[in-house]
């Protein structure tokens, strides 16, 4: 009997019963301003928790605090002496908000020999993605540039996609359940997934190269009853319901699925599946992540008597406090073939003001001088410092060479005033035949609109063309019913629609 089987079984069991539960210093080095490879064979694991641990160790529970509050606040004295080139960078450039062992992480990573042992070299760190898309948003960027420095600072990162974890689906930030995705459905998601890694990440088979694993290899693999009696005794109900994500669900008395609950089960057995496999040490993540990787860092402590650790960044949001990654228009992609490169140059050009200086910081690997100078700029000259950011994060994603064509564009789209002259090559673009256009009365421009992505429903499309910010060739669109027909091409074979300002897109008539 698989876990996955059994969890759907028991899906109702919590459901039932939540009904019934109430919601219910200065430092020494002053602080920024601002806040495949194949895996080597499985060592043999006992069948139980290990025996050798003490008892009361075993039975030890909150080692380490649901705490929401920033390490900036609560261990500055310790941040002021880290030693670790990773730490250090993840200081400065404002990726810290949790940390297990803060001080013994350091000295392992620096390079310092643990008690009884040799020198540590390279230390692997993993950190997941679970397949719920076809493709990650920017806001997942942050932690993909986090292995980034982890690998740069010579360590081994690996990426964890979440074939198993999709399956059951991630209660964390959500008012109700995911939907649950189909088997081919999550491995088309895993696929689409994990190419973009290859651009931020060096993989391969040597020490420091990049290795990614997919956790449905053990997940799928797990006996229900076998699993319970091995791991079971090491998380209590208690522990498990004082979690924010739970208790959040709780307080909105949203239902929370058995099925869901067993989530931070998963995500604390891959930790320990990942050292045994891989000699993992380190878990990387995002602040809402906080409780279940503890709950790995001390699965590992139980079973294994490994001392693992875990580390947070901060949840991203903007200025105006919304989350990263979503805009009117829709999410960001990191695929290209989700999101144009020019729409992805817009939107880091489009950031707000007071969000320039930690973007840069964030999302760029600009030295922290030029970005301190940049942040010094004011008024119109800030917009320089925006054109910096857009260009060095597309630079990132994108590679150098979409860079000649997006600032093509972006000079057409302004000096031309959007009239369809100059280089559209960066644009999204779409397709169109004659008998589209030529049969009941073209094709309507708000599903024009929509298929550009250039609104996020028909409804909006409609919207936008009733205030005026619609346009087709630098003409206003003036009919929220209209539709283009073959005259709007004239002699070209192309036509550009506009959204407001900034936004684009190229209706292409197919040959």
């Amino acid at each position: 009997m698989k876990i996955a089987m059994s969890c759907a079984f028991l899906g109702s069991v919590l459901g039932r019963t939540s009904a019934l539960t109430s919601s219910g210093g200065v430092l020494a080095r002053p602080l920024p301003s601002f806040l495949s490879a194949a895996s080597p064979p499985l060592r043999r694991r006992s069948s139980r928790l290990s025996s050798a641990v003490a008892p009361s160790a075993v039975a030890e529970e909150g080692t380490f605090a649901d705490d929401d509050r920033s390490i900036y606040a609560t261990e500055a004295e310790a941040l002021s002496k880290i030693r670790s080139p990773f730490l250090q960078t993840m200081r400065d450039r404002g990726f810290l908000h949790q940390c297990t062992g803060l001080a013994e992480l350091d000295a392992l990573l620096a390079g310092e020999a643990e008690e009884g042992g040799a020198a540590a070299g390279p230390v692997a760190a993993y950190l997941g993605f679970d397949a719920t898309a076809d493709s990650l948003h920017v806001g997942s960027l942050l932690q993909i540039m986090i292995l980034r420095h982890y690998q740069r600072s010579g360590h081994k990162p690996i990426v964890l996609i979440g074939g198993g974890t999709s399956k059951v689906g991630d209660p964390t930030g959500k008012d109700e359940s995911r939907k649950l995705l189909t088997e081919e459905t999550i491995q088309k998601n895993a696929d689409g997934i994990s190419a973009v890694f290859q651009k931020f990440l060096q993989f391969g088979d040597g020490p420091t190269d990049a290795a990614m694993v997919n956790n449905d290899d053990w997940l799928s693999e797990l006996g229900y009853l076998q699993f319970l009696r091995d791991y079971g005794t090491a998380f209590t109900i208690n522990r498990m319901m004082s979690f924010e994500s739970v208790k959040q669900r709780m307080a909105r008395d949203s239902p929370l699925s058995f099925l869901e609950f067993n989530y931070m089960i998963l995500q604390a057995y891959d930790f320990l599946e990942l050292h045994r496999r891989l000699g993992v040490r380190l878990q990387l993540g995002g602040s809402d992540q906080w409780g279940n990787m503890v709950s790995g860092v001390e699965l590992g402590r139980k079973a294994d008597r490994a001392k693992l650790f875990a580390v947070t960044a901060p949840l991203v949001t903007t200025a105006d406090g919304k989350k990263m990654g979503k805009t009117e228009g829709g999410a960001i992609w990191l695929n290209a073939d989700r999101l144009s490169e020019y729409d992805y140059w817009q939107f880091w050009r489009n950031t707000a003001d007071a969000d320039v200086g930690r973007f840069l910081r964030l999302f760029t690997e600009l030295p922290l001088e030029r970005v301190a100078e940049l942040e010094k700029l004011t008024g119109a000259q800030i917009n320089d410092a925006k054109i910096v950011l857009a260009d060095e994060a597309t630079r990132l994603l994108h590679g150098d060479a979409c860079l000649t064509n997006i600032r093509e564009t972006v000079k057409s789209m302004f000096t031309a005033k959007g009239k369809g002259e100059g280089d559209t090559s960066s644009l999204p673009r779409i397709f169109v035949t004659r008998e589209e256009l030529e049969t009941e009365g073209g094709v309507r421009f708000a599903d024009l609109f929509l298929k550009l992505e250039l609104a996020s429903s028909k409804k909006d499309a409609r919207r936008l063309i009733q205030g005026g910010g619609a346009k087709m060739e630098g003409e206003k669109i003036q009919d929220q019913n209209g539709a283009m027909t073959l005259e709007c091409f004239g002699d070209k074979s192309e036509v550009t629609l506009r959204a407001g300002k900034k936004r684009a897109g190229v209706v292409e008539l197919q040959k």
